[in-house]
């Protein structure tokens, strides 16, 4: 039998256990922190469920939607029947939406954008008209990776009203970064893929349970319920070449295995893959570099969110969720409801502390909520990821290897390698996915067919 080490319980890492030991491999998963789920997990407050930052999944999704249905919890997201964003701006009297009809795309927008307050006639005629061209981008392209999208968005007579009331309304929060900061590439396959394509591609999803539940307690359950071993609390500190088979050692012992698939961060990646086995130039995960989330979560003592999320433009309030349902907030029997305030490509944020974010934002979330203004905050805390993603700089994809590697035996997975996605849920399982098949092939080529029979399926 196979044996496999996978290091990194998070999304890229569960995927890739699941499917080595569902085609036979002897599976070994790693993970340093005291529970699985990586960069989407949840932390108890009180009485509540807390989740460590608001994640969505669209229905282009499919390798993430595969992946909960594997896990047993399908039944525990929402997803909607067609696309729908309320929008909101300070000063503006109504919410705006974004919501699609029953159109092929892209016409799937067209009577939404019509009605859209937030542009004029001008200013939409000229969106339509990029969004044309970027139907047409080759986001396989080494030139257009190379090339920034508020670039492109200048050359095609975008002004900043436009691109903040959409491509960064859409961009930021799936990209990381505005749209001056992001690759023209990476920013064409969210909009080629989720909304120019597909009319329903861009039906969005959410977690209705906390994500610990959803993915790190569910991940466990099913990789221990076909055999696999799941060691918590054991960071990998050694991967080490030994005649043909490979040396992990952790916390607790060490384990000779005939493969390895490492589902860390960049850095971690650089520091433990022997030299040269990663097919790039030394100092690539500080060349890739991170990009940080923060999310500020509001406990209010009345209903102030008539709506599952809002987003707002004009306000560095990105998107609002609701999450009374997922926290437990009703079940501790405490009225009112709990918010959590996203905010995407939070350079300017992530170091000032707790009490400057609420002066400095309560009075935003007042301007897109009004009912806040006669609300009593019950509790204001700040979660924050430093290195949420990778930084989608322009040039990146060049930085980021595929699932194989120069060294034998040893496999690489994780939203940030070579998926052509974005850093998302979906790009993580995309990862997990591919080391999966190219271990299988490199190991066993008849487990490599069940593997993608199974993927497939």
């Amino acid at each position: 039998m196979t044996s496999v080490a996978v290091i990194g319980g998070g999304l890229a890492g569960i995927t890739a256990a699941l499917r080595c030991r569902d085609a036979g491999a002897e599976v070994t998963l790693y993970e340093g922190r005291p529970k699985l789920g990586g960069l989407t997990h949840s932390f108890r407050r009180g009485d509540l469920d807390i989740d460590n930052g608001q994640h969505v999944f669209l229905r282009c999704c499919t390798a993430y939607q595969d992946l909960l249905g594997r896990l047993g919890v399908a039944d525990q997201v929402t997803l909607q029947d067609r696309l729908d964003i309320p929008v909101r701006a300070p000063g503006l009297t109504r919410t705006a939406r974004l919501r699609r009809n029953g159109l092929p795309a892209p016409m799937h927008l067209g009577a939404s954008l019509l009605r859209y307050p937030l542009l004029d006639t001008a200013q939409r005629v000229r969106f339509v008209r990029a969004a044309l061209a970027m139907r047409r981008l080759d986001r396989t392209d080494p030139a257009v990776d190379a090339r920034s999208f508020g670039d492109w968005l200048a050359e095609h007579k975008q002004d900043r009203a436009t691109i903040d009331a959409m491509w960064d309304l859409v961009g930021i929060a799936t990209l990381n970064a505005a749209a001056d900061q992001a690759s023209l590439a990476l920013a064409a396959m969210v909009f080629q893929v989720g909304l120019l394509t597909d009319p329903s591609a861009a039906d969005i999803g959410w977690a209705s349970v906390p994500l610990q539940r959803l993915h790190g307690d569910a991940g466990v359950r099913a990789l221990e319920m076909i055999g696999a071993t799941v060691c918590v609390g054991a960071k990998v500190d050694v991967v080490e070449p030994r005649e043909r088979r490979w040396l992990v050692g952790a916390k607790g012992g060490e384990q000779l295995v005939d493969a390895v698939v490492m589902a860390v961060p960049p850095a971690a990646t650089e520091r433990l893959a022997p030299a040269g086995s990663v097919p790039l130039e030394p100092g690539y995960a500080a060349k890739l570099g991170t990009s940080p989330i923060v999310n500020v979560h509001v406990v209010v003592d009345r209903h102030v969110l008539d709506t599952p999320f809002v987003a707002g433009v004009g306000t560095p309030i990105q998107w609002v969720f609701d999450r009374t349902v997922q926290s437990g907030l009703r079940d501790a029997g405490q009225d009112g409801q709990y918010l959590a305030v996203s905010v995407s490509a939070a350079d300017d944020f992530i170091d000032l502390p707790v009490a400057t974010l609420r002066e400095r934002l309560l009075p935003d979330l007042v301007a897109l909520l009004p009912a806040m203004a006669r609300a009593e905050i019950v509790d204001f805390f700040v979660t924050r990821e430093r290195e949420a993603t990778f930084r989608p700089a322009p040039g990146s994809g060049a930085l980021r290897p595929p699932a194989t590697t120069r060294a034998p035996g040893l496999f690489l997975a994780g939203a940030w390698t070579d998926t052509g996605w974005p850093a998302t849920m979906e790009g993580a399982v995309r990862s997990g996915d591919a080391a999966a098949a190219a271990l299988l092939s490199h190991v066993e080529p008849e487990l490599a067919q069940a593997v993608r029979q199974g993927v497939a399926a």
